[in-house]
C-alpha cells in the first residue's frame, strides 16, 4: 500500500471559481474589491479587512467540502497589510508529502505496528505486510490520528 498526498486540481479550480460568483453576490462581500487568485502552488485573498478575508475563507472550505475537497490541503499563512487601506493571505496548498511528515508517519506507523515493513519512496511511503486487515488497520488509525494533520490518500492497495 503507498500513502501520499494528493486531490483533484480541477475540482479546486472549480471551488476557486464558485467562491469567486458568491463573493461578487454576496451583500456583505459585493462591493469590496475582493480578489482571489489560484495558482499551481497557492491561493491569494485579497480584501479590504481580515473579516472580509474570514468570509471568502469560510466559503472557499464550503465550496471545497462540497466538491469532495478535503480542507486539510491548505495552509493558510497569516494575514498581512499590503498598503492601501487592503490586506492579503497567501494560502499555500499542500500537495505531497515533504520528508519531515514521511518520516513523523514511518515512524508513528513503526511503534504501532511493528510488524510491518515501511518504506520512504521520495513523497510517498510504502508499507508492505502479510495480512491486509493489518493495512486496514493502518488506514483507520492513520485517519484518527490528530498529530497528522494531512489529507492523506491511500492507493497501490494489494
Amino acid at each position: 500500500m503507498d500513502i501520499g498526498v494528493s486531490f483533484d486540481f480541477q475540482e479546486m479550480k472549480n471551488a476557486i471559481d464558485q467562491t469567486k460568483r458568491e463573493a461578487l453576490n454576496r451583500f456583505d462581500l459585493k462591493d469590496s474589491n475582493i480578489e482571489i487568485e489560484l495558482t499551481d502552488d497557492n491561493v491569494k485573498i485579497t480584501a479590504q479587512s481580515n473579516n472580509q478575508i474570514e468570509a471568502v475563507f469560510g466559503i472557499v472550505i464550503k465550496k471545497m467540502l462540497g466538491r469532495n475537497l478535503s480542507p486539510k490541503i491548505l495552509d493558510r499563512k497569516i494575514i498581512e497589510e499590503i498598503g492601501g487601506m487592503r490586506v492579503k493571505q497567501e494560502i499555500r496548498l499542500i500537495k505531497a508529502l515533504d520528508s519531515e511528515n514521511t518520516k513523523k508517519i514511518s515512524k508513528i506507523i513503526r511503534e504501532s505496528f511493528p510488524k510491518v515493513k515501511v518504506v520512504i519512496l521520495g513523497e510517498t511511503l510504502r508499507i508492505t505486510s502479510k495480512s491486509i486487515d493489518e493495512l486496514q488497520e493502518i488506514i483507520v488509525f492513520l485517519r484518527e490520528e490528530k498529530s497528522i494533520n494531512l489529507p492523506l490518500d491511500f492507493s497501490n492497495f494489494r
